[in-house]
């Protein structure tokens, strides 16, 4: 029996760099972030932006799921999902999809939380401006 052939034959990771770049400012989050989040160099980071090293496959797995993207979407073999990320940290992404497992109640405390701090911050940019 042959084997099944995933990717075309001519398929490499030369488009890697830019798609890499395109998904990661669509989603405005730094290099350096990234690079923390991986527990990478900035410098290791940017190599791989720019096209002078490849990340290891299991890195390439951990850089799909901070940019919120299938490997795919990261291999440019699938279009993106078309639109930026609705919440930029990973982290926080993570915890939001977890929402709806909490109580109403919880929920609810939630809301009140959430919207103590958006409201924070809107006073600090209006203080910060005046």
């Amino acid at each position: 029996m042959a084997p099944v052939q995933l990717f075309p034959l001519d398929w490499n990771m030369k488009d890697f760099p830019q798609r890499l770049r395109q998904l990661r400012t669509a989603r405005k989050i730094t290099q350096t972030r990234v690079a923390e989040l991986l527990t990478v160099s900035p410098r290791v980071y940017t190599r791989w932006e720019n096209g002078d090293a490849v990340p290891q496959f299991a890195t390439v797995v951990k850089i799909a799921d901070i940019l919120n993207v299938t490997l795919d979407e990261l291999a440019g073999r699938q279009e993106s999902n078309g639109g930026e990320a609705r919440i930029h940290n990973p982290e926080l992404h993570r915890l939001y999809q977890k929402v709806d497992h909490l109580s109403d109640e919880d929920q609810k405390a939630l809301v009140i939380v959430l919207d103590s701090l958006v409201k924070r911050s809107k006073v600090s940019r209006v203080m910060a401006e005046l």
